[in-house]
This record gives C-alpha cells, sequence and structure tokens, in this order.
C-alpha cells in the first residue's frame, strides 16, 4: 500500500520520455511534491520550466544540470536517464540520504556496485521495469518452469521502437534471468542472444532472447513455452509509458521510512512475502 506520508521528489533524466511521464504522473500523486529535474548540462531544454517540459502546468522548477543540489533537496530519487550516471547518482544520494529508485537499464558492473554500495546508507529500488503488470509476469514466468519443467523449450521475444538503444532489454534479460533461475541454472549457462546460420538443433534447456526494433512501440514482451503437440504463450503489452511512471512513483513512496538495503518491486508490490508465506 502507498505511503501518506508527503515526500519531496527529484525526476533525473527528466527531459527523456520516460522522466517526462513522471513530471505528468506527479499531478495525480497529492502526496508528492516535486522539488527538481535533472538532465545533461547541454540538453537543449536545460532551464525550461519542468511542468511546461511534460505537457503540463508551469511548476518554476526550471531543468538543472546540478544533480548534487537536486538530491540534497528530495526525500527520493526517481531515476530514468542513463547507465553512465548511475555509479555518480548513488554515491550522491547516499551522501545526502535520499532514497533513489531506479529504472535505468543497461547498468554496467561499476554501476551495479554503486548501487550495492549506496544501499548501505539508503533505500534503494531497482527494477528494469516499472509496470505492475510486468512485475507479476516476473513471478508468473517462475511459477510456469518449475510446473513445467525441462520439456518445454522457454523463448523471450521483445519489440521497441526504433530507437531504443540497447538490445535486449533489461526487462527481457530479467525474464531470462527468472527463467534460468527457477530450472536450477544461470543465464551464463543457459542464454542463447542470437541465432544465424547453420546452428544445429536447440540444447535442452537453452533460453533463447530475441531484440526486435520497429516502429514506435513502446514495449512488448512474450514469453513462449514450447512443448511437444503445445505451446504457452505469456504476453504483457505496454501502450503508454504512464505504467512505468506511476510505477516508480508508487516505488518512492513504499521507500519513506524504509530501512537501507537493494529492493525492486517485488517488494513494493508486497509480492515477495506473499511467495515465502506459501507452502
Amino acid at each position: 500500500m502507498e505511503q501518506t506520508n508527503d515526500i519531496k521528489l527529484a525526476v533525473v533524466g527528466a527531459a527523456g520520455r520516460m522522466g517526462r511521464e513522471v513530471l505528468g504522473a506527479i499531478a495525480t500523486f497529492p502526496n508528492v511534491t516535486l522539488v527538481a529535474g535533472v538532465d545533461h548540462p547541454k540538453h537543449p531544454d536545460q532551464n525550461r520550466d519542468v511542468g511546461v517540459l511534460a505537457g503540463g502546468n508551469p511548476t518554476n522548477i526550471p531543468l538543472t544540470a546540478d544533480l548534487e543540489a537536486a538530491v540534497s533537496a528530495a526525500d527520493v530519487a526517481i531515476d530514468f536517464s542513463s547507465h553512465e550516471l548511475t555509479d555518480r547518482l548513488a554515491r550522491l544520494a547516499s551522501t545526502h540520504g535520499c532514497n533513489l529508485v531506479t529504472g535505468t537499464t543497461g547498468i554496467s558492473p561499476k554501476g551495479l556496485n554503486g548501487l550495492k554500495k549506496a544501499a548501505q546508507a539508503i533505500a534503494v529500488v531497482a527494477s528494469p521495469n516499472m509496470s505492475i503488470g510486468m512485475n507479476l509476469l516476473f513471478g508468473l514466468v517462475a511459477e510456469v518452469v518449475k510446473t513445467l519443467g525441462a520439456d518445454y523449450d522457454v523463448e523471450i521475444i521483445e519489440w521497441h521502437h526504433r530507437n531504443k538503444k540497447d538490445a535486449p532489454s533489461g526487462t527481457a534479460v530479467r525474464l531470462a534471468q527468472i527463467a534460468a533461475e527457477a530450472s536450477g541454472m544461470t543465464l551464463e549457462q543457459t542464454g542463447r542472444f542470437t541465432r544465424h546460420g547453420l546452428i544445429g538443433p536447440r540444447p535442452k534447456g537453452e533460453i533463447g532472447v530475441c531484440a526486435v526494433r520497429a516502429g514506435d512501440v513502446v514495449g512488448d514482451h512474450t514469453v513462449l513455452f514450447g512443448g511437444d503437440g503445445e505451446r504457452i504463450e505469456l504476453i504483457h503489452r505496454v501502450t503508454n509509458r504512464a505504467a512505468f511512471a506511476k510505477g516508480a512513483i508508487r516505488a518512492a513512496l513504499w521507500l519513506v521510512g524504509r530501512a537501507p538495503g537493494m529492493y525492486d518491486m517485488s517488494d513494493v508490490l508486497g509480492m515477495r512475502d506473499r511467495n515465502a508465506n506459501q507452502p
């Protein structure tokens, strides 16, 4: 359940697609106060009012490049910026006691280590996908893999807009990791990210991941389980980025008063607690 406490929120990557969605969604959360919007110092919208930037009313808050000032003024920062910024953001957030929600994908080992170190002092929610539906799918995939066993092949197909920079999506990688772990393996052991040429029969236990880049698709993910004589498909489609934005703000509210540590959307939604109580 969402916290009722008022929180001060900074949005990092505020001028990007997801940043603007978060800015726009804040108005639907009466207990959230925007205090800063941050983006690259060379972004052409620097100093523009972030409310107008998001297609709404003026807020008297200009887009800034001062990341440290933003996190020092906020209770929680929501990050949809670049993986190149993750380590610095984590260090600044930790220094200033600002909890952190990050949906940035393609985070490097250095960035991930930075988040883990910051989580010793602050509460961090990190997830490649903030939508409620996708996080439900994460749990369903694990259950289906455990139920079907090794006789069913697992393939993951993701489709995003032509301008997406990373492939496969962080969400697809997480789905593949979950499937691998549910089968008692690791993705490094079972993952297959490309197929071309005379590859031979499909190895037992392989998890295939295919990335499609075309059009303006926000995000489609299909997890296909293929057996002899039948197949099962679990599909999640996002038609509006508001689903991610509202999930991120929900995570920010959940962090209020939370103990330092690394969390994900399973914690935010209470799914981990429910799974732990199952026999």
